[in-house]
């Protein structure tokens, strides 16, 4: 009977995880995705044994897998797990993407570009290529343009939310260094040409803040983390999230399983309420909750 009631209120929690609920949709995001210790062409074997089919968006933190873009036979497996150009599947580029060129065959599979500006049932997204540097001014100077573009105008949206793969949070008011937390820290990363003193701090939050002040909440994901979680509100009220996998990166049973825990982030959208709420979840217990249900 304690067995029954268990099964029935795992049952139950998990409905209310990843099932809609009248209005209510679910968007699942992953960053770090990638088996270390297998081709280049695998992603961590746990995502495999989720049902994705549940979430209404897919979001995609970078480094989907080790080489993605070395073969284009990788891109079909990536796709027909993910579905690339579903309305709300989001890809934010990170090196183990982008650093085999062939870049034009992801935009063959999701009909956009490396980065882009979309809305889907109230929310506006920006995708970043935070891979993109001076050596390609023409690309660079459009991507920001794009999130100039966006700022500028965005009115009706309930969010923005900024996806990316690599850390250029250094010295936003509030929020430690990427240092802390991140597998990056692009500090000096550039978002235009002109100078060298266009990073993220400078020339992006502050148009972010601008955002924040219409009454437009504000919510940037980092991809590029692994074992740890972060969820931290800066100064001015803009949100900054991440999280990513690496256990892969455990090749003993025995040292993977004693690792820390692996993070998932999902979010609870309900658009007529205009009300975006989010959770981070182990994964591993979350995959354990499932097989109970199924048992």
């Amino acid at each position: 009977m304690k067995k029954k009631f268990l099964a029935l209120y795992l049952m139950l929690h998990i409905c209310l995880l990843v099932m809609p609920q009248e209005d209510t949709l679910s968007y699942l995001f992953m960053g770090h995705t990638y088996e270390y210790h297998y081709a280049n062409n695998k992603v961590d074997p746990r995502i495999e044994q989720m049902d994705l089919s549940v979430y209404n968006g897919i979001w995609l933190g970078g480094d989907v897998c080790s080489e993605s873009l070395m073969n284009y036979s990788t891109l079909l497996i990536i796709d027909s797990l993910f579905h690339l150009k579903a309305p709300n599947t989001h890809w934010a580029l990170g090196n183990h993407d982008t650093r085999n060129g062939n870049w034009i065959w992801l935009e063959e599979f999701t009909g956009k570009k490396t980065y882009y500006a979309s809305h889907y049932k109230g929310i506006s997204y920006i995708v970043l290529n935070t891979s993109l540097t001076p050596y390609d001014c023409e690309q660079l100077e459009d991507q920001y343009r794009m999130i100039v573009n966006m700022c500028d105008t965005i009115e009706k949206s309930s969010h923005l939310i900024i996806l990316m793969h690599h850390g250029l949070w250094e010295g936003v008011p509030g929020l430690p260094s990427p240092v802390s937390y991140a597998q990056s820290n692009l500090k000096y990363y550039n978002f235009t040409c002109k100078s060298v003193e266009s990073n993220f701090v400078n020339e992006i939050y502050p148009r972010l803040v601008k955002v924040k002040e219409k009454g437009i909440e504000v919510i940037c994901i980092l991809g590029d983390m692994g074992a740890k979680k972060i969820d931290y509100l800066s100064d001015d009220g803009i949100h900054f999230l991440g999280t990513g996998l690496n256990k892969s990166h455990y090749k003993d049973p025995e040292e993977r399983a004693a690792s820390p825990a692996d993070f998932i982030l999902i979010f609870k959208h309900v658009p007529s309420k205009r009300l975006l709420t989010w959770e981070f979840y182990d994964l591993d217990k979350f995959l354990e909750d499932n097989k109970l249900l199924e048992n």
